[in-house]
C-alpha cells in the first residue's frame, strides 16, 4: 500500500467495475446484503491484480443460485453443502457464499457447517486480518436493504496490518489455530506470497499448536503446501514451517536434514543447501521457460533432492559420505509424496529426478561418449529438461572457480545432447526393429522374449547409435542363438 487515498481509489474502480455491480444491484433488488471479501479486498489494496472475486451474503444457497441464475451463462452448485454457489458472469467466475459460523471440535479434520446473518461475526470467524476485510456494497438501514456507497469493513485491524506487512489472527491465534489446524500452513504461504512477516504470537501459537496439523486430511495438507511451493520465494515459510515444528508433522525428512555438523569432519549445511537449490531452481525455471506456471514437481525435486543423506552419512577420517544417498531419497520421497495424497505421475517424477540428480557428475571425470550421453538421455526421459534445472540448480559452492568448471561442463553435456538430438532424434529414441518386426524375425509370438530383444536393441541403439537393418537383424539372430545355447 502506498496511500489510504490511493487504496481508497482502488476499492471504488472494483466495485464499479465487472460483476461486482451487476451482482450488487441483483442482491439489493432481491432483498439481502451483499460484499466483496477476503482476498480480492487484500489485493485491491495491495495494488495487485484482483482475481477469484469471492462475495458474502446473508441469503441462502437457494436464494443466491436463484439471483445469479438470470445473470450468469454458467453456474455451479457444488459447494451448496458450504452456502457457496459459483457462476459466470461477463466470462469471470465467482463466488458467493452465505456468512458462516463454523464450529470445529478441534479432532475431526472438517467444520461443521453453521449459517450466520451478520458479516462482522463471518469476517471474525476468517484465518487472517488482511483476508478478514469486506467491501460492503449492499447493506441493511433503517429503510431496509439497500445499494450503499461502498464502504470497508474491518473488524479486525487488516488493514493497519496491511500497511505494517504482517500477519496475524482477527481471534487469538490458538482459538484460530485449534478451529483449524490447516490455517498454520496458510499463514506460511501468505508470508511467502505476500513478503509479510508472521506476528510473534502467532509464530508461539503455532509452534505450540504444531502437532494438531495431524488432525487435517493429507489432501488438504498437500494442496496448501503445493501452493507455498508455487510462490516465488517459498523458503520463508517453509524456515517459519521447520522452525514452529510444523514440517516435522507434514514433511518431516526437510527438517531432518539439519545433520549435525562435527567439528573435525564437515561438510556443508545440507537443510539450507537445499533450500538454496530449491530458490536457484525457481530462477532457472523464470529464465528457461519464462511465462510458464510454477512447475510444482521441479520444486518438490529440488528441496527433496537430499533426503536420503540422513541414513545414509558415514564419518571417514576428516570427510563426510552420503554413498547411495540418491537411491534412498529416491525411495524416501515416493513414500512421502504418497502419503500426502500426490498424484502417481507427481510421486514417480519427483522420485526419478532425485534418483538421477547426481548422474551428471560423472562427466567431470572424463568426456563422455556419444553412448553414455544416450543413456543420460534415455534415463532422463521426459524428465530431462527439469533434470537440467535440478542439476544446474544443485551447485551452491561459495568456490567461483569450481562453479564456473561445472557450470561450463553442464553447457557441454547439453551442446552435446542438442548435437546428437539434431543428429539421430534422440527424443524418440526406439531400437532399429519394432516388436513385429522382431517376432517375424524370431518366428515367435508375443511373450517375455519380445520384451528382452527389444531392450537387447535399445541397448544397441544407445551404445552405437543408428543401425542399418542388416545389421541390427543379424544382432538379433546372433542375441537368440546365444539365449538358446544358455
Amino acid at each position: 500500500m502506498t496511500s489510504m487515498a490511493e487504496a481508497t481509489a482502488r476499492l471504488q474502480q472494483v466495485a464499479a467495475t465487472g460483476p461486482t455491480a451487476v451482482l450488487a444491484d441483483a442482491f439489493a433488488t432481491a432483498g439481502f446484503e451483499l460484499s466483496l471479501v477476503g482476498g480480492p479486498v487484500r489485493d485491491a489494496l495491495l495494488g495487485r491484480a484482483t482475481s477469484d472475486l469471492d462475495y458474502t451474503t446473508d441469503a441462502r444457497a437457494d436464494d443466491i443460485l436463484a439471483i445469479v441464475r438470470p445473470l450468469s451463462d454458467a453456474q455451479w452448485d457444488v459447494g451448496r453443502e458450504f452456502g457457496t454457489i459459483a457462476c459466470r458472469i461477463d466470462g469471470e467466475t465467482v463466488e458467493v457464499t452465505t456468512y458462516r459460523a463454523d464450529v470445529y471440535d478441534g479432532v475431526t479434520r472438517k467444520p461443521e457447517v453453521t449459517f450466520g446473518d451478520d458479516l462482522a461475526d463471518d469476517l471474525v470467524r476468517r484465518d487472517f486480518t488482511v483476508n478478514a476485510m469486506a467491501l460492503q456494497l449492499v447493506a441493511r438501514t433503517d429503510g431496509g436493504v439497500e445499494r450503499i456507497a461502498p464502504r470497508l469493513v474491518d473488524v479486525g485491524g487488516g488493514l493497519e496490518h496491511l500497511l505494517a506487512s504482517t500477519i496475524d489472527t482477527p481471534q487469538a491465534p490458538e482459538v484460530s489455530f485449534r478451529d483449524d489446524p490447516l490455517r498454520m500452513l496458510r499463514a506460511a504461504r501468505f508470508e511467502a506470497q505476500l513478503g509479510f512477516h508472521v506476528a510473534d504470537r502467532v509464530r508461539d501459537a503455532m509452534a505450540d499448536a504444531a502437532a494438531t496439523i495431524q488432525n487435517i486430511s493429507a489432501e488438504r495438507v498437500r494442496d496448501e503446501l503445493v501452493k507455498l511451493l508455487s510462490t516465488p520465494d517459498p523458503t520463508g515459510g517453509l524456515r517459519l514451517l521447520t522452525d514452529s515444528g510444523i514440517l516435522d508433522h507434514v514433511l518431516p525428512e526437510v527438517p531432518a536434514l539439519r545433520l549435525e555438523v562435527d567439528e573435525h569432519a564437515h561438510h556443508k549445511d545440507v537443510y539450507e543447501h537445499s533450500l538454496t537449490v530449491l530458490l536457484q531452481g525457481i530462477a532457472l525455471e523464470g529464465s528457461r521457460n519464462p511465462g510458464a506456471a510454477p512447475d510444482v514437481v521441479s520444486r518438490l525435486a529440488g528441496l527433496l533432492h537430499d533426503i536420503g543423506k540422513p541414513a545414509t552419512r558415514r564419518v571417514e577420517g576428516n570427510a563426510v559420505t552420503f554413498y547411495n544417498h540418491d537411491v534412498i531419497g529416491s525411495r524416501l520421497a515416493a513414500k512421502r509424496l504418497k502419503a500426502l495424497r500426490f498424484d502417481n505421475d507427481t510421486v514417480k517424477a519427483v522420485a526419478r529426478l532425485v534418483e538421477l540428480h547426481l548422474r551428471f557428475y560423472g562427466y567431470m571425470d572424463a568426456s563422455w561418449t556419444d553412448a553414455a550421453v544416450r543413456r543420460y538421455v534415455r534415463d532422463a526421459g521426459p524428465l530431462l529438461e527439469r533434470l537440467h534445472i535440478l542439476t544446474r540448480s544443485d551447485v551452491t559452492t561459495r568456490n567461483r572457480r569450481k562453479a564456473e568448471r561445472l557450470d561450463f561442463a553442464y553447457d557441454d553435456l547439453e551442446h552435446r545432447i542438442a548435437e546428437l538430438a539434431e543428429q539421430e532424434e534422440l527424443d524418440a529414441m526406439r531400437p532399429d526393429l519394432d516388436g513385429e518386426q522382431i517376432m517375424a524375425i524370431l518366428g515367435i509370438g508375443p511373450s517375455r522374449a519380445v520384451g528382452e530383444a527389444y531392450r537387447m536393441l535399445l541397448d544397441a541403439r544407445i551404445e552405437h547409435g543408428p543401425l542399418e537393418r542388416e545389421h541390427a537383424e543379424r544382432l538379433l539372430r546372433e542375441w537368440w542363438a546365444a539365449r538358446a545355447a544358455d
